[in-house]
């Protein structure tokens, strides 16, 4: 079974706390990853390239010369998609890029991807942290040895969640989400994910109650 260290509030291990193998187990499929992964990417893809067909261009309504008789090609618009300011044939339109995918799918990849993390002793308990203060919260992870990017996993019904956010913020390599909305991207991109113990237990509880 894999075990998160806990911290206090200034990074000292206080502590370790076994993680359910049904969240936090289990072998590290990769493929499932890419594919869950490309699906969240694709998802977040704006969309908004465009370009106009022949109809849309402004301008071309008269006959650029008379059918027969000089000489030259035949055209019957100067917004044709061979002329130089022309329509484009077959351009991109606005689109969504998103991809579905089952729910069972999205959570065995969330479980792989947290396996992995569980795996290398990159899942962290934050357990009473409160001050709000940036040079606590990188006094804390230089002192837990936490490098690269940290993810924090708070909880949004949680008092200390907004001094929490307030402390950690401003660190450059951070990023924050609800343990509600822990996804496969997020969990992929960090190198270490630091889950407040509010956030653990709910997040812990949410699972337990949807299995």
């Amino acid at each position: 079974m894999a075990q998160a260290k806990i911290l206090d509030n200034v990074g000292k291990v206080t502590g370790n706390q076994d993680l359910p193998d049904a969240l936090f187990g289990g072998e590290v499929n990769t493929a499932l990853l890419h594919q869950v992964v490309t699906a969240q990417m694709a998802g977040i893809r704006s969309g908004t390239a465009s370009t106009k067909t022949r109809s849309e261009v402004r301008g071309g309504g008269k006959k650029p010369w008379r059918q027969k008789g000089t000489g030259r090609a035949r055209h019957g618009s100067t917004r044709s998609p061979i002329w130089v300011g022309g329509g484009v044939v077959f351009g991109p339109k606005p689109r969504s890029y998103a991809v579905k995918l089952p729910k069972k799918m999205r959570q065995a990849a969330l479980r792989s991807a947290l396996a992995s993390k569980a795996g290398d002793g990159n899942i962290w308990i934050l357990d009473g942290f409160t001050d709000a203060k940036t040079k606590a919260a990188a006094a804390c992870l230089k002192a837990a040895e936490i490098g690269g990017r940290a993810l924090i996993v708070v909880n949004d019904d949680d008092e200390g969640a907004e001094n929490v956010h307030k402390a950690f913020r401003n660190l450059g390599r951070s990023a924050f989400c609800y343990d509600r909305s822990l996804n496969t991207h997020d969990v992929i991109r960090a190198d270490h994910i630091v889950f407040t113990k509010a956030a653990y237990d709910n997040f812990i509880k949410r699972a337990e109650v949807a299995s």
